[in-house]
């Protein structure tokens, strides 16, 4: 045999394999199963009790049920209920569904929604959503699956209230403060295993009452690097990003034949928050000055490639409560150098290097907040203030805001749609832990109307209640609005089912699938 056939078969063996490498590599094989989504922050505690940041709000959705639910268009529906009745204004009584399951295969009952609702409404226990309970009088258990809430007075935003996760009454007494870094509900997803600051692992839960997701596991991975984590998308390590794309790589993204993009208008909430505790900050023709000083139109231009509109306040123009007659605050620097010379800080030198303070500006160690901040940094520097930038990885930095270790910061709220956010975020009376009061703002008439739209169910005098509210806040200026994040999904093509929610709630995970062919 010549030396040309057994050449001629090799090659053709290895045409065979290669073959077969490209075949696999487009199938979806079984031990694949398992969703990859890249996460820029780390998550703090996945007690949904005491759950804050976006990261463990929006992973807890897909880990616990609550009473009721959000969907997509941020509607207000029962989730681990048969039905609810209000037979009276102070009344509500929820009738569970029989045969939900926790994951460790216990069955839900009413015990366990109780026990949920009695630690936050501890104030030893120092959730976060206690001001949203403290109307709340007595928890009743009816029988097994039947549970009764008695209300003090009147509260229109309670049953938005009960979206908060139940958990097992045993395993919670039995883990303690542990409980938030190894969670159990009743969700699509169990909790598999945490790696801080690495990855979190959640497995399909066989159990679901509503049938089990279409994935077999799902991995959230901390990449704080934006230029890494939209590598990792690219080469398919990661195959879900939701609101963590780097603007400047959205072109590159579009361009990739393995990549789709998602877009839809967003309701989540950018600001600058103040310490009002601060001697310069507290002096509200400063505020004024810095909100002048700013332009947030070449902010979102040229550094967020036009993925946001200007905002008014943290309800968006979409929400029912929304009063877009107020105080606006347009890039006029001139307007700001009068309001800082009317506030006794007068430019020491011109335009000349000199400041007329100093400020502390904090974020995180994401690139595009510090890019940000470097922005704000140079607009207020043209107004002579001078603002240096500190950034801090993700934990030290959220602490530090909410322990009011500050002067500036930005922030984001994510998908707002009730309107009593506002007394979360500006009642006297929520100054962390018990709210998120974190720039220690007090006013009296806010504390008055932001309990009077509490009582009141009816929704259009609510309706001119918060347009009040919104008003005043506009013209003091504890917050200085800067945006609404268009919402962005860049995914593997071949994804399907991933529907984005108002808060940016990982809920449409159990619908998830990939398809059998992969680009």
């Amino acid at each position: 045999m010549s030396r040309k056939g057994p050449l001629n078969w090799r090659l053709f063996l290895l045409g065979i394999c290669l073959l077969c490498l490209i075949v696999s590599s487009c199938q979806k094989k079984p031990e694949e199963n398992v969703l990859v989504i890249g996460l820029e922050g780390n998550p703090t505690n996945l007690d949904p009790r005491l759950a804050t940041d976006a990261y463990s709000v929006r992973i807890d959705s897909i880990i616990f049920n609550g009473l009721m639910k959000l969907d997509p268009r941020a509607n207000l529906l029962p989730n681990l209920t048969e039905k609810y009745e209000n037979p009276t204004p102070t009344t509500y009584r929820f009738y569970l569904k029989k045969g939900v399951k926790f994951h460790n295969g216990r069955e839900l009952t009413a015990p366990d929604v109780k026990y949920t609702f009695e630690t936050i409404r501890d104030p030893s226990f120092k959730s976060p959503h206690l001001n949203s309970f403290e109307k709340l009088k007595a928890i009743k258990i009816v029988d097994e699956y039947t549970i009764e809430f008695e209300l003090q007075e009147p509260f229109a935003p309670f049953l938005t209230s009960l979206v908060v996760g139940i958990i097992p009454r045993d395993i919670a007494e039995q883990e303690g403060e542990k409980f938030g870094q190894h969670p159990m509900g009743t969700g699509p997803f169990k909790f598999r295993r945490w790696v801080p600051g690495s990855r979190i692992e959640l497995d399909a839960n066989p159990d679901y009452y509503e049938g089990l997701p279409r994935l077999d596991a799902v991995v959230f991975k901390v990449v704080p690097n934006d230029t890494t984590r939209v590598f990792e998308l690219k080469k398919g390590s990661v195959h879900l990003l939701q609101n963590s794309v780097p603007p400047d790589s959205m072109d590159i993204l579009e361009e990739d034949p393995g990549i789709e993009i998602i877009r839809k208008d967003g309701i989540n909430y950018s600001y600058i928050g103040f310490n009002l505790e601060d001697k310069i900050l507290s002096n509200k023709k400063v505020r004024q000055a810095i909100a002048y000083a700013l332009n947030r139109e070449e902010i979102i231009e040229y550094l967020l490639k036009g993925l946001a509109v200007p905002a008014t306040g943290l309800l968006a123009p979409s929400n029912w409560a929304y009063e877009g007659e107020v105080a606006r605050y347009d890039y006029r620097p001139e307007t700001s150098r009068k309001l800082l010379d009317e506030a006794g800080y007068l430019d020491p030198d011109g335009e000349g290097p000199k400041s007329r303070f100093k400020l502390s500006y904090r974020t995180s160690t994401n690139r595009l907040r510090q890019r940000i901040g470097e922005v704000l940094a140079r607009q207020l520097r043209e107004v002579g203030i001078e603002l240096e930038t500190r950034s801090y990885e993700w934990g030290t930095f959220f602490a530090d805001i909410k322990s009011g270790n500050f002067q500036l910061y930005t922030l984001t709220w994510v998908g707002i749609t009730e309107p009593d956010i506002y007394y979360y975020v500006f009642h006297s009376s929520s100054v962390p832990p018990q709210g998120a009061n974190r720039g220690r703002y007090k006013n009296e008439e806010i504390d008055r109307l932001l309990e009077e739209g509490r009582r009141c169910l009816e929704q259009d005098s609510r309706k001119e209640i918060y347009s009040r509210i919104q008003k005043i806040l506009a013209e003091e200026l504890p917050y200085i609005s800067l945006w609404y994040s268009t919402n962005v999904v860049a995914q593997t093509k071949g994804i399907q089912g991933f529907e984005i929610y108002p808060g940016g709630e990982f809920t449409s995970l159990k619908e998830v699938y990939f398809t059998q062919e992969q680009p």
